[in-house]
């Protein structure tokens, strides 16, 4: 244990077990059939099948509407954290913290038992109040790290050239903070797309999402559709991320 790297293995053993063999699984389960041998069936089924079809068109709906929500109420949140001016104690970060630090599993079942005391119809309305509810701080927290890191030199050198607050924004302080918005993206669109349980207790199972897809066909000993659908799932995770994710580059008073 004399090498400094060495330390890094009991991280490359979890690594192993609990990330790449897990994924490896999904593979090889998406990839056979019920006699064990080698298929693609299990992922040309996923493009004729028009429950599932029409229940990710759904899920990619509300992930949408959902990420639109965050992003409309997230950023004017986010903005008023980090502005000094605004926002000059540290305790109101902590309260948009505090229902991070509650299970999600007992935020949604407390949403929807508020829900039926005041005796409101579960629906999409309820669905889309427990998934901004749930996602919003991860929408929140990125954008409000990268504001601030941000140097306010520069929002003051475009003012001293003449812009007005509102041109400061949209030309300044709006680029600067892209990689917030992205990271804040990726983090609520994904989750809410591949998620069961959300929609299972806010709509009584009304409206079903992706994840719900992948959980009926394994609770049905479909292991080989439910992995090829969990490999869908992955894929299109990852070309997102891909997309979202960019080249970052630090520069100095934030990220751009």
């Amino acid at each position: 244990m004399s090498k400094r790297s060495n330390w890094a293995i009991p991280y490359l053993i979890f690594l192993i077990l609990f990330v790449v063999l897990p994924l490896v699984l999904v593979l090889v389960y998406a990839l056979r059939d019920g006699n064990g041998g080698f298929t693609l069936s299990n992922i040309t089924r996923f493009f004729t099948d028009t429950d599932a079809l029409n229940t990710f068109a759904v899920s990619v709906e509300v992930a949408i509407e959902n990420t639109l929500i965050c992003l409309l109420l997230g950023y004017p949140a986010a903005y008023i954290l980090a502005d000094r001016n605004l926002n000059k104690s540290a305790v109101t970060v902590i309260l948009f913290i505090l229902p991070m630090w509650i299970n999600a599993l007992m935020r949604t079942l407390a949403t929807a038992e508020l829900f039926n005391v005041f005796g409101f119809t579960l629906g999409k309305g309820t669905l889309l109040f427990g998934m901004v509810y749930d996602y919003l701080p991860f929408m929140i927290y990125p954008i409000y790290n990268v504001l601030l890191k941000m140097d306010n030199s520069y929002a003051e050198a475009a003012a001293d050239l003449g812009a007005t607050p509102s041109q400061v924004f949209r030309k300044v302080t709006l680029p600067l903070s892209m990689p917030g918005i992205s990271s804040g993206i990726l983090m609520v669109f994904m989750p809410t797309v591949s998620t069961f349980a959300i929609s299972e207790f806010l709509t009584n199972n009304k409206i079903k999402l992706f994840g719900t897809i992948i959980q009926e066909n394994i609770n049905s000993s479909m292991w080989n559709y439910g992995a090829a659908l969990s490999l869908i799932m992955l894929v299109i995770i990852g070309l997102t991320t891909m997309i979202l994710g960019g080249d970052e580059r630090e520069v100095e008073g934030g990220t751009i």
